[in-house]
């Protein structure tokens, strides 16, 4: 992790639930992870998406526990048109995690998507649903991402309906007891606590000023690192104590 030795960096919020599931599967020796979003997590341009950098840093942190990582990603999608895809992008991998990167394009509304991004009301649906099939399908534990902290999602236009959607998300999320990866808080934790500027957060091939840089990917993926490794130790000790 690139960060300024003499600053303690900003941490990712912890987990509310265990990340149960997927811990037993890491002590049987394998689990699967499937990563579905849009373009954060399919990659943009030539900077490599976090799904990729968070298998490596997961297989360094559990060396004997064969993991597998299922890139479902399509940019410029949302919540909707990826709920079509679950039956054969996400139940039919038979996960033991699915971390599934929501809410950003139904913010952005790029003006020049073809067909447009569904509203705001149109994703929390499809949230709403995903999660219900989640878990009625799958035994998979389940981490929702929130929206990247960047100026396209900052103007005046579109700030509040960007609170509004990281609300929601939290909302639905408690609702269906899983567990969200609040990117939008960590990230806003990088530019007002450690100081890094949107120059440096922000891909600078990204005229529009929305997607990730490198240095921000990776911190990211850092923080989805650390915050389900402390939810499958928490799952352990559990496990372990329910024992003695």
């Amino acid at each position: 992790m690139d960060s300024d030795p003499s600053q303690i960096p900003v941490e990712p919020i912890p987990f509310v639930h265990r990340l149960t599931h997927f811990a037993q599967s890491l002590a049987r020796g394998r689990a699967k992870i499937v990563a579905i979003g849009s373009s954060t997590t399919a990659g943009d341009g030539k900077i490599k998406p976090y799904p990729e950098r968070l298998l490596s840093l997961l297989q360094v942190q559990y060396p004997k526990g064969r993991i597998t990582m299922v890139n479902q990603g399509v940019g410029g999608q949302e919540a909707p048109i990826e709920l079509e895809r679950f039956d054969t992008d996400v139940i039919a991998e038979k996960p033991d995690l699915v971390i599934w990167q929501v809410g950003t394009n139904a913010v952005w509304q790029s003006p020049d998507h073809n067909p447009p991004p569904p509203s705001f009301d149109e994703t929390c649906r499809a949230i709403r649903d995903g999660l219900v099939k989640l878990s009625d399908e799958t035994q998979a534990d389940v981490i929702l991402m929130d929206l990247q902290y960047v100026p396209a999602v900052l103007t005046p236009a579109k700030k509040d309906k960007a609170m509004a959607m990281v609300g929601a998300i939290s909302e639905l999320a408690q609702d269906a007891g899983v567990n969200v990866f609040r990117r939008f808080a960590f990230m806003k934790g990088l530019h007002q606590v450690e100081q890094v500027s949107f120059d440096r957060m922000v891909d600078p091939s990204d005229e529009h000023r929305l997607h990730d840089s490198d240095w921000a990917t990776e911190r990211v993926a850092w923080a989805v690192k650390l915050a389900i490794v402390r939810g499958v130790d928490e799952a352990w000790s559990s496990a372990a104590a329910s024992t003695t």
